[in-house]
């Protein structure tokens, strides 16, 4: 059985499909949260994508602070390039990054200001770079680990989900498996995942 595609309804209810796409890996390096937090985020993103970076420098560090810290929310990060080499090499810098307990903080790096695309600024040397401020201690290990097959088949893996459920561009993301699409204002994302909270609540509470 196939998902059903995402559409940019963003007011559909939760489809049970698309909610079971959460999976709360206690060992997934590419996720910030609790696993057992009510509400799981699941975001489909391009490091070269203009919108995933103004969602990841306006919208996420408020997402962090008033629900993943206290929590009720959980994020899981899918790679999902769509510009071409330059988006496939950021998404295995990632994953090599992730292999060191360092994707989170070469994301921020990464996303920190707004950069060219498919012009060099993703390119090899960039990525080391990224990846010494990001505290990337084994930088021969993050090379060999960017260039495994082991990164190529992680995020061709992801990307096969996301367009397996209908993505079509970045960033794309869905909320307990609610779609929402593109870097909607703050308050988008707070809503939907307060109307989530309330539902997992709900559920709980009528379970026992």
């Amino acid at each position: 059985m196939s998902a059903k595609p995402m559409t940019p309804e963003a007011q559909e209810p939760a489809n049970p499909e698309l909610l079971a796409l959460a999976r709360r890996d206690t060992a997934d390096p590419l996720v910030l949260g609790s696993p057992d937090a009510p509400v799981v985020l699941i975001e489909y993103s391009d490091f070269q994508c203009p919108f995933c970076g103004r969602f990841a420098r306006e919208t996420k560090p408020a997402l962090v602070r008033d629900y993943v810290d206290k929590g009720i929310l959980r994020i899981e990060w899918r790679d999902f390039p769509v510009f071409g080499a330059e988006s496939d090499q950021a998404a295995r810098a990632g994953w090599a990054a992730g292999r060191q307990n360092r994707f989170w903080r070469l994301h921020d790096e990464a996303y920190a200001e707004p950069r060219r695309r498919n012009a060099g600024d993703f390119g090899e040397d960039d990525h080391l770079a990224t990846a010494r401020q990001a505290g990337v201690e084994g930088l021969a290990r993050f090379e060999k680990d960017m260039a495994s097959d082991a990164a190529h088949q992680a995020v061709t893996r992801e990307s096969d989900e996301g367009y397996g459920i209908g993505v079509t561009s970045t960033p794309a993301f869905l909320i307990n498996g609610r779609p929402v699409l593109g870097a909607q204002p703050t308050d988008v994302f707070t809503d939907v995942i307060d109307e989530a909270a309330e539902q997992a609540r709900q559920q709980e509470d009528g379970d026992e």
